[in-house]
């Protein structure tokens, strides 16, 4: 049937459909509910911290671990997180979790600390308040989530790119703040690679898994990754992507699966035949 002949036909079939089976159909929807969203303010701008629980939460009683996506606003990688979490969910790849999403305004200024490169500095010129923000996010909305809702004493933090560099900021700096980390290519560029070069330097010391990634970013991207991930130590899980079809741009796309996988393995023995395996390069790490 030509295209237009289909859309007269269903035309047709719109304009003589009984008028109690529209009405039915309209009585019988109903809104599709996925969450809870709370207001906060912090860095002068009001945000959402937005809450999608497990399924048979309200029924089970069980205690779930907390999982907090950086840059988890409705427009940004809220429902994506949220997608890829129920999907693992089906195949038993990661444990039942908490989604958190954080919601960042100005993600330089939240995320990043103050930099020194002056290109950087034109580009971005209100970055550098990454202390402040994780103050907020470990002394105030990790209290509050845990007062409303039933976690399980976990609480996992992952970011991508700029929310990258916040996780693995985190991890060195402060590591006891969260039970583990993933940093999906992280900034290691930022501030002339300051992360790396004062990471590489602190003493060795146990620490939460890390789950960090590098992708096609190459320069001294590349060159802060290599040098923290060397330092990094066993606790670190290397997903070392430069060679496959992993970019910058889908980082959090093609590994949120993994990391979560990582961070909250199953005891489900079929995963790797179905290609479901966490790929960690050991070799770059002393």
């Amino acid at each position: 049937m030509k295209p237009v002949a289909s859309l007269a036909a269903a035309l047709s079939l719109a304009i003589t459909l009984p008028a109690a089976a529209q009405t039915d159909a309209q009585t019988a929807s109903e809104p599709i509910t996925i969450g809870t969203s709370h207001r906060v303010t912090t860095h002068g701008s009001e945000r959402r911290i937005n809450v999608i629980l497990p399924p048979g939460y309200a029924q089970s009683g069980e205690e779930y671990p907390l999982v907090l996506i950086l840059d988890g606003g409705q427009g940004q990688d809220l429902f994506m997180a949220v997608g890829i979490n129920r999907w693992n969910g089906l195949w038993g790849r990661s444990q039942e979790a908490i989604i958190v999403g954080i919601e960042t305004v100005d993600r330089q200024r939240e995320l990043l600390p103050k930099t020194r490169n002056t290109e950087e500095q034109e580009r971005y010129p209100t970055a550098g308040e990454a202390e402040q923000f994780r103050a907020w996010l470990v002394g105030e909305i990790l209290p509050m989530l845990r007062a409303q809702y039933r976690d399980d004493g976990r609480a996992f933090l992952i970011g991508e790119s700029a929310a990258g560099h916040f996780v693995a900021e985190t991890w060195a700096e402060q590591p006891g703040s969260f039970t583990g980390y993933a940093a999906l290519s992280p900034s290691f560029q930022w501030d002339e690679q300051s992360l790396s070069l004062r990471f590489a330097n602190m003493p060795a010391m146990d620490r939460p898994p890390l789950f960090v990634s590098l992708a096609d970013e190459g320069g001294t991207t590349e060159e802060g990754a290599m040098r923290f991930i060397a330092a990094a130590g066993p606790s670190a899980c290397f997903a070392d992507r430069r060679e496959t079809h992993v970019k910058h741009s889908n980082t959090l796309h093609q590994l949120l699966p993994e990391a979560l996988q990582f961070l909250l393995p199953t005891t489900a023995d079929w995963l790797e035949e179905y290609g479901m395996s966490v790929h960690c390069d050991s070799s770059v790490a002393q």
